[in-house]
Parts: structure tokens; sequence; C-alpha cells
């Protein structure tokens, strides 16, 4: 889940997964997922699904990590650009 840019908000979160190659979730089931589970304003208010082949679809770190910040560089504009 990174921060993106909102108009109204500054930020908002966005969910961003790697699906498993046999799944292919909505973004509406991702988003749905979070409903009863977290209060109303941390949902997400978009979650995309990227591929998870070929290896390195998240960008990684030398130790594993998820790169936050390069998704943030992607994806960062997509709450405004919508």
């Amino acid at each position: 889940m990174i921060c993106a840019r909102h108009a109204k908000w500054d930020e908002r979160p966005v969910l961003i997964v790697a699906a498993a190659s046999d799944q292919a979730p909505t973004e509406e089931e991702l988003v749905a997922f979070f409903k009863d589970k977290v209060p109303t304003w941390q949902i997400p208010d978009r979650g995309i699904v990227v591929e998870a082949l070929p290896l390195g679809a998240l960008p990684l770190g030398a130790t594993g990590k998820v790169l936050k910040r390069k998704l943030r560089e992607e994806y960062g504009a997509i709450l405004i650009e919508a």
C-alpha cells in the first residue's frame, strides 16, 4: 500500500498487489476486502493488480523488500489523473 496524491485530501491510500498466476482479483474485490476490517478513511481508493511474472513486477531492494519509493514514482499521481 502506498500513499498517492489526492486533490482534496492531499494523500489517500492505494493498494498495489502482484496476483498469483491463477488469480485474477478485480479492483472492487481488493477494495471490498478492507470493508468492516479497518475504518472507512483507511480503505484504499484504488486497487491495482500488477503482473506477478516476470520476476520483478514489484520493485525490490537488496533485502527483498518492496521499494515503495519507486511505486510512488509510478503510481503517485493515479488519483489525480483519474
